[in-house]
Protein backbone atom coordinates (compact mmCIF):
# COMPACT_ATOMS: atom_id res chain seq x y z
CA UNK A 1 0.00 0.00 0.00
CA UNK A 2 1.19 3.52 0.54
CA UNK A 3 4.75 4.37 1.68
CA UNK A 4 2.90 6.85 3.91
CA UNK A 5 -0.53 8.75 3.76
CA UNK A 6 -1.09 12.28 4.52
CA UNK A 7 -2.90 13.16 7.49
CA UNK A 8 -5.12 15.12 6.17
CA UNK A 9 -6.71 12.10 3.64
CA UNK A 10 -6.60 9.47 6.50
CA UNK A 11 -9.91 7.79 6.39
CA UNK A 12 -10.65 9.81 2.79
CA UNK A 13 -9.75 8.06 0.41
CA UNK A 14 -11.75 5.85 -0.73
CA UNK A 15 -14.35 8.20 -0.51
CA UNK A 16 -12.24 10.21 -2.83
CA UNK A 17 -11.98 7.34 -5.29
CA UNK A 18 -15.27 6.92 -5.74
CA UNK A 19 -16.13 10.61 -6.42
CA UNK A 20 -13.86 10.42 -9.12
CA UNK A 21 -14.93 7.50 -10.57
CA UNK A 22 -18.25 9.02 -10.28
CA UNK A 23 -17.86 12.51 -11.81
CA UNK A 24 -18.87 14.12 -8.30
CA UNK A 25 -18.32 16.95 -8.75
CA UNK A 26 -17.54 16.44 -12.51
CA UNK A 27 -14.22 17.53 -13.09
CA UNK A 28 -12.99 15.72 -9.89
CA UNK A 29 -9.50 13.53 -10.35
CA UNK A 30 -6.33 12.38 -8.51
CA UNK A 31 -3.23 14.30 -9.75
CA UNK A 32 0.15 12.40 -9.70
CA UNK A 33 3.41 14.84 -9.08
CA UNK A 34 6.83 13.97 -8.77
CA UNK A 35 9.54 15.37 -6.53
CA UNK A 36 13.34 15.76 -7.27
CA UNK A 37 14.29 16.42 -3.39
CA UNK A 38 11.77 15.91 -0.15
CA UNK A 39 11.12 16.33 3.33
CA UNK A 40 10.92 13.41 5.75
CA UNK A 41 8.05 11.28 5.83
CA UNK A 42 6.73 12.65 8.47
CA UNK A 43 7.39 15.75 7.71
CA UNK A 44 5.43 15.52 4.41
CA UNK A 45 2.16 13.46 5.79
CA UNK A 46 1.54 17.38 7.59
CA UNK A 47 0.69 19.32 4.59
CA UNK A 48 -3.05 20.26 3.50
CA UNK A 49 -2.35 21.26 0.31
CA UNK A 50 0.24 21.15 -2.69
CA UNK A 51 1.25 24.35 -2.56
CA UNK A 52 2.31 23.92 0.79
CA UNK A 53 4.10 21.10 0.51
CA UNK A 54 5.93 22.50 -2.67
CA UNK A 55 6.41 25.54 -0.75
CA UNK A 56 8.19 24.27 1.72
CA UNK A 57 12.10 24.07 1.95
CA UNK A 58 13.64 21.00 0.54
CA UNK A 59 10.44 19.73 -1.19
CA UNK A 60 11.45 19.77 -4.85
CA UNK A 61 9.03 19.13 -8.11
CA UNK A 62 10.52 17.89 -11.04
CA UNK A 63 11.10 19.84 -13.93
CA UNK A 64 13.05 17.12 -16.31
CA UNK A 65 12.07 17.36 -20.12
CA UNK A 66 9.09 16.31 -21.06
CA UNK A 67 7.72 16.10 -17.34
CA UNK A 68 4.14 17.10 -16.90
CA UNK A 69 1.84 16.09 -13.79
CA UNK A 70 -0.51 13.14 -14.32
CA UNK A 71 -4.38 13.20 -14.05
CA UNK A 72 -6.39 10.33 -13.77
CA UNK A 73 -9.87 11.12 -14.45
CA UNK A 74 -12.83 8.44 -13.65
CA UNK A 75 -11.96 7.02 -17.72
CA UNK A 76 -8.60 5.57 -16.32
CA UNK A 77 -9.78 4.12 -13.17
CA UNK A 78 -11.26 0.86 -12.18
CA UNK A 79 -14.75 0.44 -10.89
CA UNK A 80 -15.10 0.87 -6.94
CA UNK A 81 -14.58 -2.92 -5.73
CA UNK A 82 -16.43 -4.07 -3.09
CA UNK A 83 -14.93 -4.36 0.08
CA UNK A 84 -12.99 -7.08 1.30
CA UNK A 85 -14.74 -8.68 3.91
CA UNK A 86 -12.89 -12.15 4.40
CA UNK A 87 -9.68 -9.80 5.26
CA UNK A 88 -11.75 -7.11 6.69
CA UNK A 89 -9.75 -4.25 4.51
CA UNK A 90 -11.00 -1.75 1.57
CA UNK A 91 -7.96 -2.05 -1.27
CA UNK A 92 -8.49 0.40 -4.16
CA UNK A 93 -6.02 0.50 -6.76
CA UNK A 94 -4.66 3.19 -9.67
CA UNK A 95 -3.39 2.86 -13.17
CA UNK A 96 0.38 2.60 -13.66
CA UNK A 97 1.51 6.06 -15.07
CA UNK A 98 4.04 6.41 -17.51
CA UNK A 99 6.36 9.56 -18.87
CA UNK A 100 7.14 9.18 -22.17
CA UNK A 101 10.97 10.46 -23.37
CA UNK A 102 11.68 11.36 -19.56
CA UNK A 103 14.71 13.61 -19.88
CA UNK A 104 17.27 13.61 -22.07
CA UNK A 105 18.26 17.17 -22.42
CA UNK A 106 17.17 18.07 -18.95
CA UNK A 107 17.41 15.14 -16.04
CA UNK A 108 16.25 14.44 -12.40
CA UNK A 109 16.73 12.34 -10.34
CA UNK A 110 13.61 11.22 -8.59
CA UNK A 111 12.65 10.59 -4.82
CA UNK A 112 9.20 10.64 -4.56
CA UNK A 113 5.59 10.13 -6.45
CA UNK A 114 2.30 12.01 -4.57
CA UNK A 115 -1.28 11.36 -5.21
CA UNK A 116 -3.30 14.11 -4.38
CA UNK A 117 -7.32 14.98 -5.19
CA UNK A 118 -8.14 17.51 -7.13
CA UNK A 119 -12.09 18.09 -6.63
CA UNK A 120 -11.84 21.09 -9.76
CA UNK A 121 -9.51 20.55 -12.01
CA UNK A 122 -10.66 23.36 -14.65
CA UNK A 123 -10.38 25.93 -11.90
CA UNK A 124 -8.29 24.72 -8.91
CA UNK A 125 -4.74 25.89 -8.35
CA UNK A 126 -2.58 24.12 -6.25
CA UNK A 127 -4.19 25.36 -2.49
CA UNK A 128 -6.67 23.25 -3.87
CA UNK A 129 -5.19 19.95 -4.21
CA UNK A 130 -5.05 17.61 -1.46
CA UNK A 131 -2.03 15.70 -0.63
CA UNK A 132 -3.50 12.11 -0.03
CA UNK A 133 -0.24 9.23 -0.61
CA UNK A 134 3.64 9.80 -0.89
CA UNK A 135 5.50 6.69 -2.45
CA UNK A 136 9.16 6.39 -2.59
CA UNK A 137 9.86 6.88 -6.86
CA UNK A 138 13.74 6.52 -7.10
CA UNK A 139 15.20 7.02 -10.32
CA UNK A 140 16.82 8.77 -12.41
CA UNK A 141 15.48 9.97 -15.79
CA UNK A 142 17.61 9.44 -19.02
CA UNK A 143 14.97 10.12 -22.10
CA UNK A 144 13.77 6.77 -22.37
CA UNK A 145 10.25 6.18 -20.51
CA UNK A 146 9.90 5.94 -16.92
CA UNK A 147 6.35 3.90 -15.80
CA UNK A 148 5.50 4.32 -11.82
CA UNK A 149 3.63 1.60 -10.68
CA UNK A 150 1.85 2.71 -7.78
CA UNK A 151 2.41 -0.47 -5.16
CA UNK A 152 1.89 -3.72 -6.95
CA UNK A 153 -0.36 -4.49 -4.01
CA UNK A 154 -2.53 -1.38 -4.83
CA UNK A 155 -2.72 2.44 -4.22
CA UNK A 156 -4.73 2.26 -0.80
CA UNK A 157 -6.08 0.27 2.00
CA UNK A 158 -8.14 1.01 4.64
CA UNK A 159 -7.88 -1.42 6.81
Amino acid sequence: MADGVMNIAKGRVVEWYNRVENNDPANAAFIVVLLKANEADGTLEDYDDLSTLLGAAGNTEADFTNYARKTVTDSELAALPAPDDTNNRFDIDMPDQTWSSAGGASNNTLTKLIICYDSDTTGGTDSNIIPVAHYDFSITTNGGDITAQINAAGFFRAA
